[in-house]
């Protein structure tokens, strides 16, 4: 028989085996797809279901400014007479509501106030309560902008909401502070990753 002449059942059952070999090709396919999809599925449920809400939340209620220029003391600790130096500050006071949402304390260990300048992010901690009311001592012209320090030692328990003052100090000049691009502020907890803040009302220059 020619080459060029098949048997048409021959050639029908050619046909039939690559219809069939094509449907078994696309059942593997779609279960195929179907498998992917329910994995990526229960990964969401997974992820979803082992996220927690964070322990802490909180709100910036107000943050105020204080240009000045500082001269350091003539004296040391021990009382010797030393050079006096004078130089830009710019004091960061910030009053803060923070909630702990979790079932267990947390403790507040510390506060820090950033901002992004020209060259770069600088970052400035926040006074104890002690150097907080010291400050209004040592200033009584800042005596308006006094309120209620907020521990750095705070422990919260659970349900617990606290309100507080801090103040933090960076050493640059009023122009250069003028054209800060952005600030916000970190409050670390021991055990537990930072809370990140950022104020939502206008900066107040006092």
């Amino acid at each position: 028989m020619s080459l060029l002449h098949q048997n048409p059942s021959e050639e029908m059952d050619d046909a039939a085996r690559g219809e069939e070999l094509t449907k078994g090709t696309s059942h593997v396919v779609v279960a195929t797809i179907i498998a992917a999809m329910l994995v990526s599925i229960a990964i969401a449920v997974y992820v979803i279901a082992g996220q927690k809400p964070p322990a802490a939340t909180g709100e910036i209620l107000q943050v105020w400014t204080h240009p000045m220029r500082t001269q350091t003391p003539a004296f040391d600790a021990n009382g010797a007479a030393m050079a006096r130096q004078s130089f830009d500050q710019v004091l960061v006071f910030v009053r803060v509501k923070l909630h702990n949402q979790s079932p267990h304390p947390i403790s507040l260990l510390q506060i820090a106030a950033n901002t992004t300048l020209a060259d770069g992010v600088h970052t400035s901690y926040a006074a104890s309560a002690n150097d907080y009311n010291r400050l209004f001592l040592a200033y009584p012209e800042l005596l308006p902008l006094k309120g209620k320090a907020l521990p750095l030692d705070a422990t919260l328990q659970p349900g617990q909401t606290i309100e507080g003052d801090a103040v933090s100090s960076f050493r640059i000049g009023k122009p250069q502070w003028d054209a800060r691009k952005n600030l916000n502020f970190t409050f670390a907890f021991q055990y537990l990753p930072s809370l990140q803040l950022t104020p939502h009302s206008a900066v107040i220059e006092q």
